[in-house]
């Protein structure tokens, strides 16, 4: 490749600078070692174009590199998955009516009560059905989820009937019985603080780092509001630093 670049071959057959030209290209090559590119692809799961400008490398020689050494590429589902892991899966909805407003507060509200914001999912967990209502009112009318997204993590007690919380919670939610995972049973008949909960209680949950960062900036932006805990950053702010223009990622 490198002779090709920068020689001719001469009438006689040999390359002049044919020694110098393969030092440079054995320098090149260094940059792409076997178990360096195998752990940029796929531990870290980067790109090709991002393993490439890590490497310092073009494209396509990293390509033909990964031909040469028998590295396997991801198929296309997967290279779809990674391109878009990373982009928020929801759309907030702008211009607000007043009653709109006023569910978007109830939301934050709840979830600055009952939520958390230490992990990379929403997160809210309650055993009354009106908060989970409107939770999930909040999540659809205002933040615009992906409907297929949203997991129901389920707690309850060794002696109620599993089937018949299942079935409870999916009409209180509308979210559909696949949409639950593996549910925890407890055993006993009361939780810690001695309350006891008919029909347990369930997690409301919605992987999207980004739909979290910004529930957290709804609440601190109230809570100077009302609180004068923070300084207020804004709504603009908000959108601006945690949420990119453009439609919900499929």
């Amino acid at each position: 490749m490198v002779e090709q670049l920068f020689c001719k071959q001469w009438a006689g057959g040999s390359i002049p600078f044919a020694g110098l030209l393969n030092k440079l290209e054995n320098m090149l090559g260094n940059k792409l070692n076997v178990n360096r590119v195998k752990n940029l692809y796929w531990n870290k799961e980067q790109s090709m174009k991002e393993t490439a400008g890590k490497l310092g490398v073009s494209f396509w020689r990293l390509y033909n590199f990964m031909n040469k050494n028998n590295i396997l590429r991801r198929q296309p589902a997967e290279v779809n998955y990674l391109s878009t892991k990373h982009k928020p899966k929801f759309k907030v909805k702008e211009n607000i009516a007043l009653e709109e407003e006023k569910l978007k507060i109830a939301g934050v509200m709840l979830y600055w009560a009952e939520g958390t914001l230490k992990r990379n999912t929403v997160d809210f967990a309650n055993s009354n059905p009106d908060m989970i209502r409107i939770f999930l009112r909040f999540l659809r009318e205002i933040c615009g989820v992906d409907e297929s997204r949203l997991r129901v993590y389920l707690y309850g007690y060794s002696y109620q009937d599993l089937t018949e919380l299942k079935n409870y919670w999916h009409r209180i939610t509308d979210i559909p019985l696949n949409q639950f995972t593996k549910p925890y049973i407890r055993e006993g008949a009361l939780n810690a603080s001695n309350r006891k909960l008919p029909y347990g209680l369930v997690h409301i949950r919605y992987n999207d780092k980004k739909l979290l960062e910004l529930i957290g900036c709804w609440i601190k932006e109230y809570g100077f509001i009302w609180a004068g805990t923070q300084a207020a950053k804004g709504d603009r702010l908000c959108k601006r630093s945690v949420m990119p223009k453009g439609v919900m990622e499929k």
